[in-house]
């Protein structure tokens, strides 16, 4: 199946309404019917102001948080749909590409 994969970068402190960033995307991408998202929690990096975001041994509120998620061009429209209307603000890289299953279900 041919779509996108798209990877949102946030501080893992950040926060939306009453949820973190990385939960509510999690909510929207539910929403919109998207089937494959991934958190990942990053050890450092620098933010769009240059500023370096790491883990620090008293604070993880500024350790970056990925969240990948592989869509359809239909869920990727209907997902930046929502994200402009809720002004998340959020850094995203969007790439094409090919994604499916490969062999056998789970058992069970």
């Amino acid at each position: 199946m041919k779509g996108y994969q798209v990877t949102f970068i946030t501080p893992q402190g950040r926060r939306h309404g009453r949820q973190t960033v990385h939960d509510w995307l999690l909510g929207v991408c539910r929403e919109v019917g998207v089937q494959g998202v991934t958190t990942v929690v990053a050890a450092e990096g620098i933010g769009r102001n240059g500023r370096l975001h790491a883990a620090h041994f008293f604070e993880l509120a500024d350790q970056p948080v990925e969240v990948v998620v592989a869509l359809t061009p239909e869920q990727c429209d209907a997902l930046f749909r929502r994200l402009e209307a809720e002004q998340a603000n959020l850094f995203y890289v969007r790439t094409e590409v090919e994604f499916g299953v490969v062999g056998a279900p789970p058992p069970g």
